[in-house]
């Protein structure tokens, strides 16, 4: 782990939307990139639910409804797939709960839930400050405070440490509770305290941690209950144990378990305040154990200060949420005891990256040209930017004469550098790295003078680098989803697509659908064609592609799945003439035999492009683990793509702490001159007899389109026992932009369950050199359905 002075924090600022006020004791949960914030209290309790974009720096509030739960604080808040659960927590002042409240999130639907009281005993009594954890289909409550009064102005704490067990139903609603009989020593009796469950990889026994909290005085013990036995102890630890606190936050990332804030004791470093003023005070220190060797690490030390305010100042009673390997740090409260006049909230969000991101997906292939691709890979969750890199066969040539000249950028003109930032790259680069040119088709009508979409709190040491995504107007494929899942987010928007070169396909002229013989069967090899009607991009190695889209059809929703593609090969009985099959194949030429180059650095998952930089003698391979291996662009030489040249790429991600490692390879090929592009703007909609398909013409044909293919995925058992492997038989042939699949023939398609279960089709265009690439589209079909249609 980096040491202290290595952290990157980083501060959200311009975010927009209704942000609610400061506060303390609420809660947090994340559903995907979403944070959830509910309850706390400052100038009174708050009762309204709050959500926060990471992806589009945003908060907003939903519009609730059903069963609403009033304001509370110091309340137990998990998540279960997109449905939370509340329980307990201070209503008003001496007044607390021990209701259970479930949100459907995906429909921001409240309902109160009574569960059966435990076989043997009383339910849990009304508290606050405990805790409450989920593992699997039930959640687990410790502790906590409660008023031994009757009266609510009349508060007589009482500190607990009774064990209960609630089992979920799944999807919605709950069981009831239990009472686990427990082996071992319990924990003593406390209230804000943190709990949290973990299960190592090579064990299949979870096990839950409870660390500090309050009983009179702050407690610094650690204790472990396993969750199978039900067995209480007290793990030897290494390592500096953190200061005794409570109000602090506990999250889990990976195997480590990250504290942050609270209430510490005071040591009397103020001498001039009584130490019965100055109990206890907030601290901004940071740990974390690793529930592996259960060793401390100190991150930040409750003595070191913070003068140029790089990382959240003390606080207490704040919230904090994991979303991928990025935590986030919300609110919470300031000051010592009874020193009330400075006792303030904080109102600043922050959040700091604990790793270096994962390798992305394989870079995949949405649309070639002669000079140029579109590529896109799969999201990583929580970076700021991707570096892409690529190699060829090929002697590298400078592509421009001005080498100091900038790059161009599809989307946007880059913003120039700020001098002074915290940068993960070298000063004085002024323009976003990107060499795509915005003349490729998915780039039209995008003005270069507008300004990128940047989020708002993207390190500003990336945005002089990052470009924005490119338009995907023109897309190639789209995935169909039956059904909507999830909340919606401004996130769910765009489209892209998917294409493949299917030129080695024979044709069915008979228009029947049906398979005549071998020659109609195409199944993904992985084998290399070249000869002139093979032009187009071909993938190496296994790729996936995927496809995103917006435009439903027939109240369809889309979604992003994913699939694995690899090079086509026909399984022919005759060879067909040479407008339409491939006659000669060559060997795969061996990745890693030259140096890569970067492509750029990009803020999005999606790059055109059609230029690469040439890195100077001696620097090229450069592992580019490190923040001072990125060179400085606007100082290097740069070479256009050339038509009919097979390409490497590869792709890393980027977040606070550097560099992560680089995705698997994938070669894509630029097409020769005078071939049709593929077909775009794919969409399915239901019919009488079965489905439509209906697509639009090639944005650049190279010529009269002389016809269309459609294949479909048929069910073999070639593609059952290898999912890679898939069977197409062609399902129509015709110049129309136009089909009807029957229900007859969706019977007998293949349900690819390669990522979401998907019904996977295939069109590509024809004119007087031979069939271009292809278009894939993925047509998903709900988790429980065997067949189309069904």
């Amino acid at each position: 782990m980096a040491a202290p002075s290595l952290l990157h924090w980083r501060r959200v600022s311009s975010s927009t939307g209704p942000v609610p006020r400061a506060r303390h004791g609420h809660r947090a949960v994340a559903i995907r990139e979403l944070m959830i914030i509910f309850g706390g209290g400052n100038e009174g309790i708050a009762d309204e639910l709050h959500v926060y974009n990471t992806v589009t720096n945003q908060w907003f509030l939903p519009a609730v409804r059903g069963d609403i739960p009033p304001g509370c604080a110091a309340h137990g808040f998990v998540c279960d797939g997109t449905r939370i659960l509340v329980f307990g927590g201070m209503v008003e002042y001496g007044r607390y709960s021990n209701e259970l409240y479930e949100l459907q999130a995906s429909r921001w639907l409240w309902k109160k839930v009574k569960p059966h009281p435990p076989p043997s005993g009383l339910p849990p009594c009304p508290r606050l400050g405990h805790s409450f954890s989920l593992y699997g289909n039930k959640c687990y409550l410790f502790g906590g405070l409660a008023n031994e009064s009757e009266d609510s102005n009349n508060n007589v704490p009482r500190y607990l440490n009774d064990f209960y067990e609630l089992e979920l139903q799944h999807g919605s609603g709950v069981v009831g509770w239990t009472i686990p009989v427990t082996k071992g020593l319990v924990p003593s009796p406390r209230e804000s305290h943190t709990a949290v469950i973990y299960c190592r990889k090579d064990s299949g026994s979870p096990k839950m941690y409870v660390f500090g909290g309050m009983c009179g005085s702050r407690l610094d013990d650690l204790w472990q209950l396993d969750i199978e036995t039900m067995s209480w102890s007290q793990p030897e630890t290494k390592g500096t144990v953190p200061l005794p606190r409570s109000l602090h936050t506990a999250s889990v990332i990976g195997n480590k378990m990250y504290i942050f804030g609270g209430w510490v004791p005071h040591k009397g470093e103020n001498t001039e305040t009584s130490s019965h003023d100055c109990e206890w005070r907030c601290t901004s220190s940071f740990s974390y154990l690793n529930l592996d060797t259960a060793e401390w690490t100190t991150l930040v030390s409750d003595s070191q200060e913070d003068k140029k305010n790089s990382r959240p100042r003390p606080r207490a009673g704040h919230c904090a949420v994991a979303i991928g390997t990025r935590l986030y740090f919300w609110s919470g409260r300031d000051g010592y005891k009874k020193a009330l006049n400075s006792q303030v909230c904080c109102k600043d969000l922050w959040y700091l990256d604990t790793e270096k991101p994962l390798a992305p997906s394989q870079v995949q292939l949405i649309k070639a040209t002669t000079s140029s691709f579109h590529v896109k890979w799969d999201e990583v969750p929580t970076v700021e930017g991707y570096l892409l890199q690529l190699n060829t066969d090929l002697p590298y040539q400078a592509a421009s004469a001005d080498s100091s000249a900038a790059p161009n950028v599809p989307g946007g003109r880059a913003e120039p550098h700020r001098p002074g930032s915290n940068s993960l790259l070298p000063h004085g680069i002024s323009d976003a790295v990107n060499s795509a040119k915005t003349e490729h088709p998915a780039a039209k009508g995008v003005s270069g003078r507008s300004k990128p979409d940047f989020k708002a709190d993207l390190s500003t040491s990336l945005r002089p680098l990052l470009a924005p995504g490119a338009s995907n107007h023109n897309s190639c494929a789209a995935d169909v989803l039956r059904d909507s899942e999830g909340p919606h987010t401004s996130a769910d928007t765009g489209v892209l697509s998917s294409c493949l070169d299917l030129r080695t396909a024979v044709p069915d002229t008979s228009g029947s659908g049906s398979v005549l013989g071998a020659q109609t069967l195409i199944s993904q090899q992985a084998i290399k064609t070249e000869s002139p009607s093979t032009n187009g991009a071909v993938v190496k190695d296994e790729a996936p592609l995927a496809a995103l889209s917006t435009k439903a059809e027939v109240d369809e929703t889309c979604a992003l799945p994913a699939t694995k593609i690899s090079r086509v090969e026909i399984h022919a009985a005759a060879t067909p003439s040479s407008k339409e099959t491939p006659s000669n194949s060559v060997a795969t030429v061996k990745a890693g035999e030259r140096q890569w180059c970067d492509v750029g650095i990009f803020r999005n998952n999606t790059a055109l492009v059609s230029q690469f930089y040439l890195l100077p003698k001696g620097k090229q391979g450069t592992s580019k683990v490190e923040n001072a291996d990125v060179p400085d662009y606007s100082l290097l030489k740069k070479q256009d793509l050339v038509p009919g040249t097979g390409y490497r790429f590869r792709v890393a991600a980027i977040n606070g702490c550097g560099i992560g490692p680089f995705s698997r390879v994938s070669e894509f090929k630029t097409c020769i001159p005078g071939f049709p592009g593929a077909p775009s703007a794919v969409r399915i909609s239901k019919s009488v007899e079965g489905i439509h398909l209906s697509w639009e013409p090639p944005t650049s044909p190279s010529g009269n389109i002389l016809e269309y293919s459609a294949y479909l995925a048929i069910r073999t058992a070639q593609a059952q026992d290898n999912p890679s492997q898939l069977v197409f038989m062609r399902i129509y042939c015709g110049l129309r932009t136009s089909c009807a699949v029957t229900a007859g023939q969706l019977a007998s398609a293949h349900i690819d369950h390669t990522s979401r279960p998907a019904v996977v089709f295939r069109i590509s265009a024809k004119n007087e050199k031979g069939y271009g690439p292809a278009t894939q589209v993925r047509w998903l079909q709900g988790n429980n359905r065997k067949a189309p249609l069904s």
